[in-house]
């Protein structure tokens, strides 16, 4: 375990930036936009910046590269991940996996061993930068994969796990771990390999805090630190259950819509806003090392930084436990 790089990770707040919206999830964003929204993370006090080569087809990674390479090496935290190659290709749809107009590249998947060395190699080249801190291996679960699963899972421990644990052993990377939106796949690969930490999207929130139960206790037992993400469930438990809600980056059903409207009530009750409840209750995740958040603006960045600020009485914690 690299206390030092989670130390840095964790930084002042404990909350990093992740970096779909800098790749054009679901709507354009403007080059100067993107950096503007960097810039504002930065002068926020966020010091843990994620991205991917999924998101925008590599145009995330280059916007984000092109801020960090202004800032001290040693005075942030990076991460990226493995698990899908680029092609380049001329006829690229301007939508494509939910993002819009981003690079002339189509995505595919290759977790093999060659495929991770090279995932990494071509994510240093997109993000001009000399050296990633913490290399995931992306989405290797059932939403993903589907009845495939199983085979991804395998080719992933036998190739890319096999990779990144090399290049941690000659201090190329400093952790290695898993990206994903199911706590299971993160328990499986725990049991399977020597992993650092855990990205994990929407399995440890107010709506969804099915990872409580077994993969919390496991990783604290390991020593390893969670990363979570998707703390606001696609968007429900910052907006509220309004009729667009969603959640799992889907339609919210009217259970969910009631669920949330639960406990925006309860919240309401001890005048606490529900996105403030949202975030500040996965960062009091007892493995968690950072709460990573989306952003597309200045503004946004804002926001997040401020609901990590609200106080927030224990009776309200007790009063959510109660609801859930």
């Amino acid at each position: 375990m690299n206390d030092e790089l989670f130390e840095r990770l964790a930084g002042p707040l404990h909350l990093g930036l992740g970096g779909a919206p800098l790749g054009n999830l679901y709507a354009p964003l403007d080059d100067e936009s993107a950096e503007q929204t960097v810039e504002e993370a930065w002068r926020q006090g966020l010091r843990y910046f994620d991205t991917a080569p999924l998101y925008g087809h590599g145009l995330s990674e280059q916007r984000l590269g092109r801020v960090l390479g202004r800032k001290p090496r040693d005075s942030f935290v990076l991460s990226t991940k493995v698990g899908r190659l680029l092609r380049a290709d001329p006829a690229a749809p301007p939508v494509r996996d939910g993002y819009v107009q981003g690079l002339p590249f189509a995505p595919h998947f290759d977790y093999g061993f060659d495929g991770a060395m090279r995932s990494i190699e071509e994510s240093l080249e997109r993000l001009g930068l000399a050296r990633i801190d913490i290399a995931f291996i992306h989405d290797i679960d059932r939403h993903t994969h589907g009845e495939q699963q199983p085979a991804r899972f395998r080719e992933a421990m036998e190739g890319a796990y096999r990779a990144l644990e090399r290049l941690r052993t000659e201090g190329v990377l400093g952790a290695i771990g898993i990206g994903v939106n199911e706590w299971e796949v993160c328990r499986d690969a725990l049991a399977a390999g020597d992993f650092d930490c855990m990205m994990l999207a929407g399995r440890y929130t107010l709506l969804d805090a099915s990872a409580a139960r077994e993969l919390v206790p496991m990783c604290v037992a390991k020593n390893v630190r969670l990363i979570l993400a998707g703390v606001f469930s696609s968007g429900i438990l910052a907006s509220g259950p309004t009729p667009d809600a969603r959640v799992d980056y889907r339609p919210a059903t009217a259970t969910e819509r009631e669920k949330v409207q639960r406990i925006a009530q309860i919240c309401a009750r001890f005048g606490v806003p529900l996105p403030a409840a949202a975030l500040q209750f996965a960062l009091a995740c007892p493995c968690a090392a950072a709460v990573v958040v989306g952003a597309r603006s200045a503004d946004e960045i804002a926001q997040a930084v401020g609901s990590s600020r609200v106080p927030i009485p224990a009776a309200l914690w007790k009063a959510l436990a109660e609801e859930a």
